[in-house]
């Protein structure tokens, strides 16, 4: 079962896709786009075309576990993208996944200016690493 991790944002959405047994995360991608319209049909077409067959989506919560100010937003988002791929968006958890991507951009080596890039990118492989993990220990 291939699982399509997705880490919305205003101007740059990340995208991670699992292999198709659901249990490593393999390809990634930023959808550049401050249109929710079509940045859920770059979404849709992904899913389509790299085949996935369940879509989770990062959601902003406190860190006392309270939905963050942009949790409507994020649902709003999320029916979008469910109308554009025909498949339900499960909502997960993304609490401390855009400040772990950057310290992992930065232990890599590489420079403020360029976490830009690559941070959406790798804060949804972290959504999608998180989410399989906690699949495969509750089948």
């Amino acid at each position: 079962m291939r699982v399509m991790a997705i880490d919305y944002g205003d101007a740059r959405t990340g995208v991670a896709i699992s292999d198709a047994a659901g249990l490593l995360a393999g390809y990634t991608t930023v959808i550049q786009s401050r249109d929710p319209d079509r940045a859920a049909e770059e979404i849709a077409k992904l899913a389509r075309e790299r085949q996935a067959d369940e879509l989770v989506m990062g959601f902003p919560r406190n860190m006392d576990g309270t939905e963050g100010p942009r949790a409507e937003l994020y649902r709003a988002f999320a029916a979008l993208v469910e109308e554009s791929a025909g498949m339900p968006v499960r909502l997960w958890d993304e609490r401390r996944t855009t400040i772990e991507a950057h310290q992992i951009l930065h232990a890599s080596g590489k420079k403020m200016k360029a976490h830009k890039k690559n941070v959406d990118a790798v804060a949804a492989s972290l959504i999608l690493e998180g989410y399989l993990t906690w699949r495969a220990r509750n089948p």
